[in-house]
């Protein structure tokens, strides 16, 4: 993902003094006015160019889901709340160590195992908003596949053990009542959406989890769409936001502004005059040869973004209830405790969602 370079600017300042006497005055009261006119426009100019907060915004996953991201950027709603969004695409496990680093101000994430897992572990984060509340994407398999039963010894491919894709696939393996360990179901470890579809195509794997964009794709080179996940009604903690509690607390002013940038993104993602340029967007961001093999993507995510976009507690408590049978320290977390769903709050009794 290409990411913005950081762009410094300068606003000066002039201090000005006059001659109080009111001969002096008199005597150039025409240029005094033009030149108050001309110092006050040049200070309004000089605020509109103060600098903006700088947000590092890291994220795992590359696909449609990611929508809000491409399309706030190109057409800079952040930059109207005076925010420079710098998007940095890297593993979930990375992206979660520069948060608790305190490198990364936001983690555009779900609440994976990964995710959990690190809160569990003593990383102080809450969840601030939702776009999406539920499981979403395909599950694509070879077409000698015709059925859940059928995964049974098969290897499936992911991008990271305790990751987003990793996550969506335990909870439909769960919903199908398949156990890895119990069917010899075999997860190799590939890399992202890209790369699985690649994977898929050429054989190295029996299957995987992919969004609507890459499904599409395959489905069209003969592979079989097992399942469209958004129908099965799992509930999920999808495509969210997450900040350090610290930050959160201590910068509630860009916090608010972010959710804000996001809530007028999804508002324009949804509107439908806007499909072309939303399409052009997610094209780019998934780097497609063409907009319009973006248009699978782009019709499924106008059913899934949620214009309310609270934090979704039941998504969370469902993941929370799968990892917690094998894992005593997720199964401890209470999902109440992970969001923080003042900002949004706010932003529904303005009448913003």
């Amino acid at each position: 993902m290409e990411t913005i370079a950081d762009i410094p600017v300068v606003a000066c300042r002039r201090r000005i003094s006059t001659n109080s006497s009111p001969t002096f005055v008199a005597a150039v009261s025409h240029w005094l006015l033009g030149f108050l006119l001309l110092f006050s426009f040049s200070s309004s100019a000089a605020a509109a160019a103060s600098p903006l907060t700088k947000v590092v915004m890291t994220f795992g996953s590359f696909n449609e889901r990611e929508t809000a991201l491409f399309v706030a950027q190109d057409q800079e709603f952040f930059t109207k709340h005076q925010l420079d969004v710098k998007p940095v695409k890297v593993s979930g496990p990375v992206a979660l160590a520069a948060l608790a680093g305190g490198d990364a101000q936001f983690y555009w994430g779900a609440a994976t195992g990964a995710t959990l897992g690190a809160i569990a572990g003593g990383m102080d984060a809450v969840f601030v908003g939702s776009l999406i509340h539920k499981l979403e994407g395909t599950f694509v398999v070879s077409p000698a596949i015709k059925n859940p039963t059928d995964l049974r010894g098969t290897t499936i491919g992911i991008q990271s053990i305790g990751g987003g894709i990793w996550m969506r696939t335990m909870l439909t393996l769960n919903h199908w009542g398949l156990d890895p360990k119990r069917d010899n179901i075999r997860f190799r470890i590939m890399g992202d959406e890209a790369v699985l579809a690649q994977a898929i195509g050429s054989r190295l794997i029996d299957g995987s989890y992919l969004g609507y964009t890459y499904g599409a794709l395959l489905e069209r080179q003969g592979f079989r769409i097992l399942a469209d996940l958004a129908k099965l009604g799992i509930p999920y903690q999808n495509t969210a936001l997450l900040g350090q509690r610290r930050f959160v607390y201590s910068s509630p002013d860009t916090v608010e502004r972010v959710l804000r940038a996001l809530a007028e993104t999804v508002s324009f993602v949804l509107e439908s005059r806007n499909k072309a340029a939303v399409m052009k967007s997610l094209a780019k961001g998934l780097r497609l040869p063409r907009p319009e093999d973006a248009s699978e993507g782009y019709e499924r995510i106008i059913n899934l973004y949620e214009r309310r976009i609270y934090p979704n507690v039941e998504g969370i408590r469902s993941t929370i209830g799968l990892l917690g049978t094998t894992n005593e320290s997720i199964r401890r977390l209470k999902a109440e405790d992970l969001i923080d769903d003042r900002f949004v709050k706010k932003l529904e009794q303005e009448g913003r969602f």
